[in-house]
């Protein structure tokens, strides 16, 4: 294993779930993406970022799924909007990359361990 992760590393990652609320065609994207916004709880509130998961889900599919994200990130611009997370998701090469969800009875804001 290359340069591994210490675990002192891997504490300082925030992974927190949150509800999708809104998504939409990112229209300046170069490669197909959406915005999408997500409720983290009244802690961290409603962040957004972009994410190119349009070859999986429509923007309607989003909405409703409780997902896993990075939160500790700094901003990032990407062309016209501040991306403000990371969503996580598995890189699936033949059908697109899938969110990582959570059941819908966790809290939005729960911290993943």
């Amino acid at each position: 294993m290359e340069n591994p992760l210490t675990w002192d590393e891997f504490e300082r990652v925030e992974m927190r779930v949150g509800l999708v609320v809104d998504a939409s065609v990112f229209e300046a994207a170069r490669k197909p993406a959406y915005i999408i916004c997500v409720d983290f709880g009244p802690e961290i509130g409603t962040l957004k970022t972009s994410a190119q998961v349009t070859e999986r889900y429509s923007p309607e599919q989003l909405i409703g799924k409780m997902i896993v994200a990075v939160t500790n990130f700094p901003p990032k611009q990407i062309g016209p909007i501040r991306s403000e997370f990371l969503l996580l998701g598995a890189l699936d090469t033949l059908n697109g990359t899938a969110v990582l969800e959570v059941p819908s009875n966790v809290t939005p804001g729960t911290r993943i361990a």
